[in-house]
């Protein structure tokens, strides 16, 4: 990221708000706006392939999941947060991965101007792409602050998505639904 180009664009904001930029609470804002997306966009040009790459032989290939991983993300149409909760349910190929590489690969993908949609299906494909299971589900639900606190101003509503990739059998999608509901 560009911080110099980002603390004058927000100080070009301020500006067009008709804000006194020296006033006492705005002095530092450009700097502090610029800090903050450089953290909450810090996913930007990454992948998971280094949290997920250390893994662990098993056998059998019984299904395994994670859920409730809470998130943060940005919404790219209004650069308002979103955020909500993961699951994370794959089976096995000959190998699985440390729960909290999970949780990483989650806040990786996470950590970028996204959409829902693909923010879940991002998290599917690099599980598919690092771990070559047999198949993976991601279930997402979130709460969209462009829909809480501007536009039809609706708190507590809430969107889900989910992605299945590889072989992902019907009966392993319904027990994963019943679970994280």
């Amino acid at each position: 990221m560009d911080r110099a180009k980002a603390i004058r664009a927000v100080e070009d904001l301020l500006d067009a708000l008709g804000e006194d930029r020296s006033r006492e609470g705005l002095r530092d804002t450009p700097r502090r706006v610029a800090d903050m997306y450089a953290q909450l966009l810090s996913g930007v040009g990454k992948t998971a392939e280094e949290e997920l790459s250390k893994t662990f032989a098993v056998e059998g290939g019984d299904m395994v999941i994670e859920k409730d991983i809470a998130f943060s993300s940005m919404c790219e149409h209004h650069l308002m947060p979103f955020f909500g909760r993961i699951a994370i349910a794959y089976i096995p190929g000959d190998r699985v991965v440390g729960l909290s590489k999970l949780a990483r690969c989650v806040d990786i993908c996470a950590a970028r101007l996204q959409l829902q949609e693909r923010l879940t299906r991002q998290i599917a494909e690099e599980i598919m792409r690092c771990l070559s299971p047999v198949g993976v589900m991601v279930w997402c639900e979130a709460e969209h602050t462009c829909m809480t606190c501007r536009g039809v101003k609706k708190p507590g509503s809430k969107t889900v998505s989910y992605v299945t990739l590889g072989n992902f059998p019907e009966d392993k999608k319904a027990e994963v639904l019943a679970l994280v509901k």
